[in-house]
């Protein structure tokens, strides 16, 4: 699978937690914006220029009276009216003053042009001074946009999802509380991940509510073929504890008798054990359930025995046997009561194993409570299962932890020496316990939490039992609840009805026809012949009659009956391209709460905090148990420690951290895989949504070994403002919602 990670061999997952590591960065930066540039004003230079002709406007008019006077004078001279030294003189004079005029312009010209030089230079000056402080800001701007889209990447691309699991040495987990939708996450999320590591489960459901029903789907869908049995229907092809020595039978049956809450005056166990050990030593070798309760009845004195003798139940030896195991002294009466009520509880095992049938091996078992049944027989039932399945883990030898899961849901239906036993024979298999109550009274506030456990909390409806979980989970705790865990869980909560369908029934099927025909009929006729034509000549006859009757009926019928239920466990996202080019998304945090009895009422149906010791000390861990975010482009195939861990000690120890290729893509039947998406260009093998990754213009088309082609160490950024026409990473059209109930991950 793509993009999602494999579960572990040696894991137990109870659900995903969600943590930002990284914040989000925010908007980015915005460009800085170019100063208007220095230049020459050409209004300073008409002013410099009208200043200047201001200056020299009497020079120039002493200059021109000059010209013009020494014209006069020559014009004079070359009339006789002045002499020649007179005209000579004149002229000088007049040139003189006309020379001394023309050098003033010329030297305020001059000096115009400099102050005018001088002007440009500065100007000059002045916008190289600006271009490179301009050039400094661009630079900033580029390296701030650098780190920002460092900082959005690790934001878009970080995993937001990681694995609660639980450590080694943890031989049970106590779930508290919790609703029906609750539990199908819980059993879904654990068992999935313990089927898809190549682990058995098996499912005792004493809810009523099919809580493991998500479950077996699941398992078809990693082609596994689940065994359910739903009781009391299936109890004729359930052969859980037949031929089970008479010692550990009287034992069963003894504590199934006993089942249900402890009431003032009952009796005592141990003496139920000798009647019913008694009677099955009197019965002898290869007695079932149902000649028990017939050797019951008889020692009761309940109905006539002869019926059970002409049903094989019982021989006339066994009866005289079973009638003579007590005397007819004061004690007798006791006798007799006490197996009046061993039979009047038993008599609903009659049909255990009466017709069973070849079944395959699979790895999940699934033997649940219809809420059809009784609710004594219900509870009698739900003991026997229990009691006979501790009797074969007691002889089974120890394996690998967790190897083999049982998952008891309605634990707080049995009683507390049954549990006990469970827990004991269960620890010493190593098998894997996970215990589900609805409430906490006071027998399993004694029990929760004892020994190598997790301790598991879900919504908890009754103020009471949500104190006593604050008072143990510790009101300093601060936890955020994530939007994908609040709206999922409002949205799952009363939405399916809950029933299994059994997988080792058998099917049947009733035709009856009737038919009748009938024919009616009938023909006459005569005839005669004569010798000759005289009168009293020869003559013969003959005559013939029929009847017959036929009447044709027939009928049929036949009745055909479906169910169908459905349940979905779904996600939404929002998000939105702004027209100046700024990215939004909706923020995952929804709320924060602290640990307090009214929280613990309003906690989403998938949500649960989990408590377990560690190495560093007790862990409190709010997890979202929704198994569909498996599927989710963000998940992470390491816990939150480890990727802390890694993230400290480098690249290289990250990717150490990370299971195996062939453990993340198993690519294999019985692998749990997520639908397959194609990775984005300069992504990390996260699929982002929206991007199709096909070839456009101006693009070459990638190798399908680009994977390994690509070097090693940090990318550069991608801009995903360029000419392609791409949305940026994570952006675009959401996807279809997550229903792993119904869609196919294969």
């Amino acid at each position: 699978m793509t993009g999602a990670p494999a579960f572990r061999a040696g894991r137990i997952y109870l659900g995903w937690q969600y943590a930002l590591a990284h914040p989000d960065p925010g908007p980015p930066p915005r460009r800085p914006v170019p100063t208007e540039q220095e230049q020459l004003s050409p209004g300073w230079l008409a002013a410099q220029r009208r200043e200047e002709r201001l200056l020299t406007r009497y020079w120039k008019m002493l200059a021109g009276a000059s010209l013009a006077a020494i014209a006069l004078v020559l014009a004079l001279g070359a009339a006789g009216l002045l002499n020649l030294a007179l005209t000579v003189a004149g002229a000088a004079v007049f040139a003189v003053l006309a020379g001394l005029a023309v050098r003033a312009i010329w030297r305020g010209d001059r000096d115009l042009r400099a102050h005018v030089a001088a002007e440009t230079r500065r100007v000059a000056a002045a916008r190289a001074a600006q271009q490179g402080q301009l050039f400094g800001r661009l630079e900033e701007h580029a390296r701030r946009f650098r780190d920002w889209q460092s900082c959005q990447q690790l934001f878009t691309r970080q995993p937001l999802w990681y694995p609660v699991s639980l450590p080694d040495g943890i031989d049970r987990v106590d779930v508290a509380g919790g609703t029906l939708a609750g539990w199908s996450a819980l059993l879904t999320m654990t068992g999935a991940a313990r089927l898809a590591a190549g682990g058995e489960v098996t499912v005792i459901d004493l809810s009523e509510g099919a809580v493991a029903r998500d479950l077996v789907a699941l398992a078809g869908r990693l082609g596994i073929r689940p065994l359910v049995w739903v009781l009391p229907g299936d109890l004729p092809r359930l052969d859980l504890g037949v031929g089970m020595p008479a010692g550990p039978l009287a034992d069963v049956l003894a504590v199934s008798a006993s089942a249900g809450p402890p009431a003032e005056g009952a009796a005592d166990p141990a003496r139920d054990h000798a009647i019913v050990e008694r009677v099955i030593g009197a019965l002898g070798e290869g007695a079932g359930i149902a000649n028990v309760t017939a050797g019951l009845r008889a020692l009761a004195q309940v109905g006539d025995p002869r019926d059970d003798i002409e049903a094989g139940l019982l021989t006339a030896a066994q009866l005289e046997r079973v009638t003579g195991l007590f005397g007819r002294g004061s004690a007798d009466r006791v006798v007799i009561e006490r197996a009046w009520a061993l039979e009047a509880r038993l008599r609903a095992l009659d049909r255990l194993g009466s017709a069973p049938g070849p079944l395959p091996r699979s790895a999940l078992r699934v033997i649940a409570l219809d809420r059809g049944g009784t609710t004594f027989g219900n509870t009698m039932l739900g003991t026997y299962v229990t009691v006979s399945l501790t009797h074969l883990l007691r002889q089974a030898p120890p394996g690998r932890p967790w190897r083999h899961t049982l998952c008891l849901a309605g634990a707080d239906k049995l009683r507390g020496e049954v549990l006990d036993r469970l827990c004991d024979a269960c620890e010493s298999t190593r098998t894997g316990l996970v215990l589900a109550y609805r409430s906490i009274p006071a027998p399993v506030r004694e029990r929760i939490g004892r020994g190598n456990a997790a301790v598991a909390f879900m919504r908890l409806g009754n103020a009471e039992d949500a104190r006593l979980a604050s008072e143990q989970i510790g009101t300093e705790h601060r936890f955020v609840l994530s939007q994908l865990t609040d709206t999922v869980g409002a949205s799952v909560t009363d939405t399916s009805g809950w029933s299994y369908t059994s997988t080792v029934g058998t099917a049947g099927s009733v035709s009856a026809s009737a038919s009748t025909s009938q024919t009616t009929g009938q023909s006459r006729g005569r005839g005669h012949t004569s010798a000759d034509a005289a009168p009293f000549g020869a003559r013969t006859g003959s005559g013939s009659r029929e009847h017959s009757a036929s009447t044709g009926t027939s009928d049929s019928e036949s009745i055909t009956e479906g169910i169908n239920t459905s349940t979905s466990w779904g996600w939404s996202t929002s998000t939105a391209i702004g027209a100046n080019e700024s990215l939004a998304r909706t923020a995952q945090r929804s709320r924060e709460f602290l640990v307090e009895p009214h929280q613990l009422q309003q906690l989403p149906p998938s949500a649960v905090i989990v408590s377990y010791a560690s190495a560093g000390g007790r862990q409190v861990v709010l997890a979202d148990a929704n198994p569909a975010i498996l599927v989710l482009p963000t998940v992470s195939a390491l816990s939150l420690d480890e990727a802390r861990q890694a993230a400290a000690a480098g690249p290289g120890a990250s990717s150490a951290g990370e299971p195996p290729a062939e453990a993340a893509h198993p690519g294999k039947a019985g692998s749990w895989q997520a639908p397959a998406v194609v990775p984005a260009d300069g992504d990390d093998g996260r699929p982002a949504v929206g991007d199709q990754d096909r070839p456009e213009d101006g693009d070459e088309e990638r190798p399908a070994g680009g994977d390994e082609d690509r070097p090693a160490g940090p990318r550069a950024p991608v801009s995903w403002r360029s000419k392609k026409g791409r949305p940026p990473p994570n952006l675009g059209p959401p996807p279809e919602p997550l229903d792993w109930r119904t869609h196919d991950t294969e």
